[in-house]
Parts: C-alpha cells; sequence; structure tokens
C-alpha cells in the first residue's frame, strides 16, 4: 500500500480558521506529526487510531531536528501511512516546507500541500489592523526577523524595505526589536513610526504592545513582552484604536480549565471561545461501544422507575430504542435524571422526568449509563444496570493537554457538574497536576449546588457559583455580573 504525506498549514491559533482542505485532511490521517505554534485542538478531529508526534520548537530548543522530522515523514509514507505534518500559519512562510517536499521527492512519496492562513495578516486582523489600506499603505511585506547566524541577527535589506513597502510585518521578532527598529530608522524610517507587537495572536490570550520605532525596544523589556509574536511596522497600526474588535469580547483574556466528564460539555466550551476566551478541556474522552443486555431491552416495561446518569447515556439510549424499533410509548416508567442539563436533553426528546433528588424509593428501578461506577450506585439499593457504551480515558491526549497548560497561564477553572469534580481530583496525576495547588491558584466556579458541595467535600471553597447551570448564568458569573459564593456550614 502506498502512503501519502500531507503539509498542512493549521492557521494561526484559533481552530476555526483551518482551511476545509486542511481539516479532511487530519481526518482521514495515521500519523500526525504537529508544531508547538498549532491549536492541538485540531488533533481531536482525527481519527482515534491516529498516531501523534511532538516536533515541538521551543525557544531554544528544538525538541526534534528537522532532518529527524524529514526522516520520519519519510518513513511513515513508506509504510504505507497516510501522513500529516501540520505546521503553524502557513507551510510556505518561513515554515521549510520546500526541504521537506524535497525530500518527499527523492523517495517517489505522493504529498499534497494545503496552504493555511499566515499569523502575520490573521494576527493583525485580530488586532484591528489590516496589513494595507488605501491611505495608509498599499505594499505589505513578511519578513523572519531571527536566522541561523550566531548572533541570531537577521540578514534584511532595511534600505529596500524603508524604500518600497509601507507596512512590515516582522516574525518572531521580539529578540531583535531593538535591532530591527535602529535600523529601520537609520535607513530613514521616521522615529514617530507606529509599531505593534501581536503574541498569541488569534488565541483568547491575544495580547498586544503598542509603541514606536523610538521607544517599542524600552517597552518590551519593561513588560518584559515575549515570543511567539508578530512585530507589525507602519503608520497602518493606527487603524487600531477604531477597528479592534476581538479584544472587546466579553472573556477576552479569560484562561479556562474545563472538567469534561464526557462529550457533553462541548457546547460550553463552543460558547466561552465564542465569547473570547481560551479553553482547554481536560480530559479527553473517547467513546467505545459495548454489548447491550438484550434481556434487559426486552423487559423494558417492567420498570417503574428509570434513571440516567448521564446526558450521552440518555441519547445512547433513544438512539438504540431507534434503531431496535421499540415504541418509547410502552415504557411506562418515570424517568429521574442527575441534572438540569440532563433534564434539557430528556425534554429535547419530547420528553419529561424528574432531577434524581424527587425519585420515589419504591419500585422496579432500571439505571441507564456510560459507564459503571458501583461506590455511587450502591445507595440505590436493588437495581437493574444498563451500560449504553463506555467512555474511557483518551491517554494519547495527556501530552496534549500537558503541552496546552505549559502554554498558558490557567486563571479560572470550570466544574459543570458534581462528577466533573471527581473527574479532575482523580486524574490530574496523568498530566502532572499538583491539584491542591492548582486549585488553590484559580477562580473555581461551579454550576448549581451538587457542584458546590461536592467541592466542599473534598476541602475547597468554589470562588463563584452560576445561580442555574445554564450557559447564560455561567456567562454572567464570569464577567463578573455574580456574587461570590458565601462561605457556608456543611
Amino acid at each position: 500500500m502506498e502512503g501519502k504525506v500531507y503539509l498542512v498549514g493549521a492557521g494561526p491559533g484559533d481552530e476555526g480558521l483551518i482551511t476545509l482542505k486542511g481539516l479532511k485532511a487530519i481526518q482521514q490521517a495515521d500519523v500526525i506529526l504537529y508544531d508547538r505554534l498549532i491549536n492541538p485542538k485540531l488533533l481531536e478531529s482525527a481519527p482515534s487510531h491516529c498516531e501523534f508526534i511532538f516536533c515541538g520548537k521551543l525557544p531554544k530548543k528544538h525538541l526534534l531536528k528537522q532532518e529527524l522530522i524529514t526522516e520520519i515523514l519519510v518513513q511513515k509514507a513508506l509504510e504505507g501511512s497516510t501522513v500529516v505534518r501540520l505546521k503553524g500559519g502557513d507551510p510556505g512562510v518561513f515554515g521549510r516546507v520546500g526541504e521537506e517536499a524535497e525530500a518527499l521527492v527523492s523517495y517517489d512519496i505522493p504529498f499534497e500541500i494545503v496552504p493555511g492562513i499566515t499569523s502575520g495578516i490573521a494576527a493583525s486582523l485580530y488586532a484591528g489592523i489590516p496589513v494595507t489600506h488605501r491611505e495608509y499603505g498599499v505594499s505589505f511585506a513578511m519578513i523572519t526577523a531571527h536566522d541561523k547566524t550566531k548572533d541570531g541577527k537577521p540578514t534584511i535589506d532595511f534600505a529596500g524595505l524603508v524604500n518600497s513597502v509601507d507596512t512590515v510585518a516582522f516574525y518572531m521578532g521580539i529578540a531583535n526589536i531593538s535591532y530591527i527598529s535602529e535600523n529601520l530608522v537609520c535607513y530613514g524610517k521616521p522615529a514617530e513610526t507606529p509599531v505593534i507587537l501581536i503574541q498569541w495572536g488569534t488565541y483568547g490570550r491575544q495580547k498586544t504592545l503598542q509603541g514606536t520605532l523610538a521607544d517599542i525596544s524600552d517597552k518590551v523589556k519593561a513588560a518584559k513582552f515575549t515570543n511567539p509574536a508578530i512585530a507589525l511596522v507602519g503608520d497602518i497600526v493606527s487603524l487600531r484604536e477604531k477597528l479592534k474588535w476581538f479584544e472587546k469580547k466579553p472573556l477576552h483574556g479569560k484562561q479556562i480549565l474545563l472538567t469534561r466528564t464526557g462529550t457533553g460539555e462541548s457546547a460550553i466550551a463552543e460558547t466561552l471561545k465564542e465569547q473570547g476566551a481560551d479553553v482547554i478541556e481536560f480530559p479527553k474522552w473517547v467513546k467505545k461501544d459495548v454489548p447491550i443486555n438484550e434481556g434487559i431491552i426486552n423487559k423494558l416495561y417492567l420498570y417503574d422507575r428509570i434513571l440516567f446518569t448521564a446526558t450521552e447515556s440518555i441519547n445512547d439510549f433513544f438512539d438504540l430504542l431507534s434503531a431496535k424499533r421499540i415504541d418509547v410509548r410502552n415504557i411506562t416508567a418515570q424517568f429521574y435524571v442527575m441534572s438540569k442539563k440532563s433534564l434539557l436533553v430528556l425534554n429535547k426528546r419530547g420528553l419529561t422526568g424528574l432531577e434524581e433528588e424527587k425519585m420515589e424509593r419504591h419500585g422496579k428501578l432500571l439505571i441507564i449509563g456510560n459507564r459503571r461506577n458501583p461506590s455511587n450506585l450502591v445507595q440505590y439499593g436493588r437495581h437493574d444496570f444498563l451500560q449504553t457504551s463506555e467512555i474511557c480515558l483518551d491517554e494519547k491526549f495527556m501530552p496534549v493537554i500537558r503541552q496546552m497548560l505549559d502554554e498558558a497561564v490557567i486563571d479560572t477553572i470550570l466544574f459543570p457538574s458534581s462528577y466533573s469534580v471527581d473527574v479532575l481530583i482523580e486524574n490530574a496525576n496523568f498530566i502532572n497536576l499538583n491539584i491542591v495547588g492548582f486549585l488553590k491558584e484559580t477562580q473555581k466556579y461551579c454550576m448549581g449546588q451538587k457542584t458546590r458541595k461536592r467541592m466542599e467535600e473534598y476541602g475547597f471553597q468554589p470562588d463563584f457559583m452560576a445561580s442555574e447551570p445554564t450557559i447564560d448564568k455561567l456567562i454572567s458569573a464570569l464577567t463578573g455580573k455574580a456574587e461570590k459564593v458565601r462561605a457556608v456550614e456543611v
């Protein structure tokens, strides 16, 4: 079987900026070699069997040298795999795609190059600055601001830039910002020319630092501004105050860890990101099919009470009934759920139910879930249990999540349910997370009284609680429109 390589631009950070063709390549990949600056969230679109190889290039520390990366690309393709080389921004802009493509040609390995949105353009737009404008600048250049020389000073035709280009984006220019500014001024660029530095462009953690060629290097030192960043130089930067839009989002700058108990939290994560936040979801789960207990399916009409332990199990169960052509009207049991969120899922199915604390304590009981935890279910006494699927930790993603945490500065942790508290406490060791210190240093938000109670049982007091477990109430809490939780006796 012949393998193939896709050299894919992942865009600048916001995972929504990848092209459809790039996403399709990820979805069919057997192996993905990914760089530090791609958004690891994109890896969730890969097939469950896909192998991840981190090629992360950190400042002054290359985990995999280019020669080894190329060797792995060739080796995996010759083994018959569909290989994706996932690069930040556009692979053809300072991405060394030419070197990798040349190696593939030498081995007669078929490949495709999938363009991506380069950060020099995307980060600028997310900062409110188009790189061309009829009144401010009609020419634009992209320059790498470091090279392989001993002192790292790039070889740049400063005279040519000053005389022929209105706006310049310098990639990874922080270390050499003083050298760049001095030379631009030396070759005729006015010292008062506006400059903006854009760090982590298009992420919720995006930061900017503005100045002029005369003072930007001093401002960098004072602010301790670091890469990854784009330096944009030109009169067009003055449009920012009028056009900036991304940083006006209500949750911009928030870096949130969202604890996941399954797949049901995806809607929460998407809403938070739409509001401008950076969201890291932990842990990543993988859903597996399990043998269905046909004996229970055949006697559903005998149960008086049915309790769903998770939102996913509700959908699994009714999809199962549909597949087996079982009329839900033949089920006379009262439905019960563990949370208001699950009740909404039930209601969307056109069905009614009650929360678990209102459940009658008599009558034949069936508990339906996607994982069995005997210690949690023993309180319900004698019952039958129907497992609709198996939700397991996807350990392949643990290094990916650890990398995301290393790059971020988490200020907020969100617990959407009481079980999510257990999940974080029990699995923090998988990502080498000091859970006690982490919880002390972050703002803790919870959704609902049950979640608050569970946190307190572990010895942690939530800082804020959404008055109702809904997205709108959560956003109100995160934007400071909710009162702080007062300590209570338990």
